[in-house]
């Protein structure tokens, strides 16, 4: 059989490397070969023993957070990963009101001010299309914790990573990213592309008038990703669906409590809603465990309240990932010289 090739100790700082990430921006997961998620994955597996604990590996260096819209486990675990890494948190919550952009500074002049004070700086904005215009001017990595209706990575990248961590394998991998309301589904979105890139297959189900938007489902092309499209499903053909799949990754719902558009969303939910039923009956058929993945936070009628205490949960431990993910991001972009 012979050796193995290139067999030498792992060095967690390859990995970090291997990324190709120091000192670019994370916009897309797409972005990104196979080869670089991969360096990726194994860099959160080796400072996975440290997400609670830490490790000093950036010291003196500084992550800016600035979210221009709501966030608890975004903005927690990008700022928990850098302090795990050993460095120091400078951040604003609510910068439209709180920050310069209250009296009308532009988001340009924003990122290149803060480009003064930190070495990576992460962005939630509702906004893609200035988000991207104005990117080029910063002067250190900026993570995308969330822009518009269409990008989400650092959640994309999280979830593909638990669904490594889930299912040993991601090539020939089948998820089906179900939702009222596909045209606002940035995390699911952001899966999807990181897991076609992976190899994976993609199932979308949604209705018709609210439908993935052109330049995801063209992203996820360019990958040569199988993706398939079902709009406007009955309860029997979503069963079927979900029967096919090996992971159901529900994107929720970013709209704020009390905006129009999140009635929209709930109206719709009970045709999307995954009963433990439905699962059990599938276990029982094929044998096949399916996995539920959830963006979090969650809202009642989405899914049945029972799964989170089956083997069939996944979302929560998808927050368990979240900060050996990140840390491994942020070293990544970072870099430790």
């Amino acid at each position: 059989m012979g050796l193995q090739k290139e067999f030498k100790p792992q060095r967690l700082d390859n990995y970090l490397e291997g990324t190709g990430l120091k000192g670019k921006n994370l916009n897309f997961l797409t972005d990104l070969s196979r080869e670089q998620l991969y360096s990726l994955f194994k860099a959160a597996e080796a400072l996975e023993p440290y997400w609670r604990t830490g490790i000093n590996l950036l010291p003196g260096k500084i992550l800016c957070t600035m979210f221009f819209q709501p966030s608890t486990r975004t903005r927690f675990s990008t700022e928990t990963a850098m302090l795990r890494l050993g460095g120091s948190v400078i951040s604003e919550s609510d910068p439209l009101n709180n920050s310069a952009a209250a009296k009308d500074e532009s988001f340009r002049d924003t990122l290149k001010v803060v480009s003064q004070y930190a070495n990576i700086i992460a962005i939630r904005h509702s906004d893609d299309k200035r988000v991207f215009a104005d990117l080029p001017v910063a002067e250190v990595p900026v993570i995308s914790c969330g822009y518009g209706n269409i990008t989400h990575p650092t959640q994309g990248l999280l979830d593909v990573y638990t669904a490594y961590r889930a299912l040993g394998r991601l090539e020939g991998v089948k998820i089906l990213v179900t939702s009222p309301d596909l045209s606002r589904a940035r995390s699911g979105h952001s899966f999807a592309l990181g897991l076609a890139r992976m190899g994976g297959e993609i199932i979308y189900s949604g209705p018709s008038e609210l439908r993935t938007p052109d330049l995801v489902m063209e992203k996820i092309k360019e990958t040569g990703a199988k993706v398939t499209v079902h709009y406007d499903c009955n309860a029997e053909q979503q069963k079927e669906l979900i029967a096919e799949a090996d992971l159901v990754y529900l994107p929720g719902c970013s709209v704020p409590k009390g905006q129009g558009d999140r009635g929209v969303f709930m109206e719709r939910a009970a045709n999307y809603y995954i009963a433990l039923e439905t699962l059990q009956e599938i276990q029982k058929k094929t044998g096949k465990t399916v996995g539920i993945m959830h963006s979090l936070p969650r809202f009642e009628g989405e899914f049945d309240i029972n799964i989170d205490d089956t083997e069939h949960e996944l979302y929560f431990k998808q927050v368990s990932f979240s900060i050996p993910v990140r840390m491994a991001l942020i070293a990544s972009m970072v870099g430790l010289s």
